[in-house]
């Protein structure tokens, strides 16, 4: 596909005139941090409407899907769900924890803004301890506290606008439909490397909240290589997927679990003393004895090492 000279002094203005107005839009709303890995983001949602849009999506699905009346199964993820929110260690913005059932043979489970988790019954009954279920929730979890749906929201609206500003910009051009082709693929393929991104952000970062919580990291391998064998059909190349392949997504736990082993143990030595997995706020309100330094949740004014050390697994996940 070749744009010619002219095409090309368009485009690199177009960019650059983009790359202004984004920018300038950026600098107006303020970028973010995940807490747990340091990565910066672009956020133009604020938590209040973050958790809004989350409270309002989880109670139409509470509507469409029967919600099971189980007593044990309930209990079970209430107590798990509880311990893993407890042990992220801060009070997540506008976090009104609800953790619900829902009977289908789904073998699904997320977490959206606000706290408000769903795991389906397909999902239990292939687990086959609370450790497996727990780790995921605890992925599901640190999608909600990396903020990551309010990231790809503001992603989609950096896409609008810069689709929008070259559909106008280029209405007398005669390349007009190869420059929109092209910013749609490369648009869409960016959103799936994003995407992908925050799968792992998730694994990284929910995996520790296990752990912090007492649940063997270990179990992640276990599930999701059960989660591997009932894949059916052929895979879209990794471009194209929203997940990380599942071989490269188990290896990378597998490298990960040994390295969390210590924080899993101590959190369970903790609850043999009857000390709590790891509470929200950073001093237990309950007169309870502190835990140990190595569990223990960051303070408003956390130092570096934490998430430098939880930086540091990010990139070697993402091979950077």
């Amino acid at each position: 596909m070749h744009l010619g000279e002219h095409g090309g002094v368009f485009m690199k203005r177009y960019f650059t005139g983009l790359s202004v107005l984004i920018v300038a839009l950026v600098q107006l709303t303020g970028c973010a941090t995940v807490q747990e890995t340091g990565r910066k983001q672009v956020i133009l949602v604020s938590a209040s409407q973050e958790a809004q849009m989350g409270l309002d999506a989880f109670s139409q699905i509470k509507k469409q899907e029967k919600i099971s009346r189980d007593p044990v199964l309930n209990a079970r993820i209430q107590r798990i769900g509880k311990n893993i929110a407890g042990s992220v260690g801060r009070e997540l913005p506008n976090a009104q924890w609800e953790f619900v059932v829902f009977e289908s043979e789904q073998i699904n489970a997320f977490a959206l803004p606000g706290g408000k988790v769903g795991v389906y019954t397909g999902l239990i009954n292939l687990a086959s301890s609370d450790d497996e279920i727990a780790v995921v929730m605890g992925h599901e979890v640190a999608h909600v506290s990396s903020r990551h749906g309010a990231e790809r929201q503001s992603q989609a609206m950096l896409i609008g606008i810069g689709g929008a500003a070259l559909a106008i910009g280029t209405q007398e051009d005669k390349n007009r439909e190869y420059y929109l082709l092209a910013y749609g693929l490369g648009s869409t393929l960016g959103s799936l490397a994003y995407s992908r991104d925050h799968e792992t952000e998730a694994d990284v970062v929910g995996l520790r909240f296990a752990a912090r919580a007492g649940y063997d990291p270990r179990a992640a391998v276990t599930f999701w290589t059960k989660m591997a064998a009932k894949e059916t059909g052929g895979r879209p190349p990794k471009f194209l997927s929203t997940h990380p392949p599942s071989q490269e997504r188990i290896a990378n736990l597998q490298r990960l679990a040994p390295g969390l082993m210590p924080i899993y143990e101590q959190a369970k030595a903790n609850q043999a003393m009857g000390g709590a997995p790891a509470p929200a706020a950073p001093a237990p309100a309950t007169g309870a004895p502190n835990p140990p330094a190595a569990v223990s949740p960051p303070k408003p004014t956390a130092p570096a090492k934490p998430a430098a050390t939880e930086q540091e697994e990010l990139k070697r996940f993402l091979g950077r």
